[in-house]
């Protein structure tokens, strides 16, 4: 078997790295940056919960599964596939079942529209049920 050098050895003839900030020193008469009253403030709802998400279609279905029940929520607008499955995993977790995205709808397992239109509601979309 081979033993590895020793590294302790070749480190003592290393030279100390350089300052990368050393050039900086001379540079102490810079001038203030802006005053607070200057910086203007921003009346954004940035931060506060969105209530105006739009509708949501919340439909049971049947077809193509057995004769098992699904619950499907759709027709979202303006929302991302990873949100749609961070809001498809708390739908899971409250109702204790499984689901997925598909499509850009989000399939929750067995008859669970109740449960799925409080966290649509909760998360700022207008949910409806439609179909049969």
């Amino acid at each position: 078997m081979k033993q590895n050098k020793d590294k302790s050895a070749s480190a003592g003839n290393a030279q100390p790295l350089s300052n990368g900030f050393s050039a900086l020193d001379g540079l102490m008469n810079l001038p203030a940056g802006p005053e607070a009253s200057a910086i203007p403030v921003k009346t954004s709802l940035r931060g506060e919960k969105n209530t105006k998400r739009g509708r949501v279609d919340i439909v049971r279905q049947t077809a193509h599964r057995g004769g098992k029940g699904v619950t499907v929520a759709k027709n979202f607008i303006g929302i991302s596939l990873a949100e749609k499955q961070e809001l498809a995993k708390k739908i899971q977790r409250a109702c204790g079942v499984g689901g997925t995205v598909k499509d850009g709808c989000i399939e929750i397992q067995g008859d669970k529209r109740e449960e799925v239109k409080r966290i649509l509601t909760e998360a700022g979309f207008n949910p409806v049920f439609s179909g049969g």
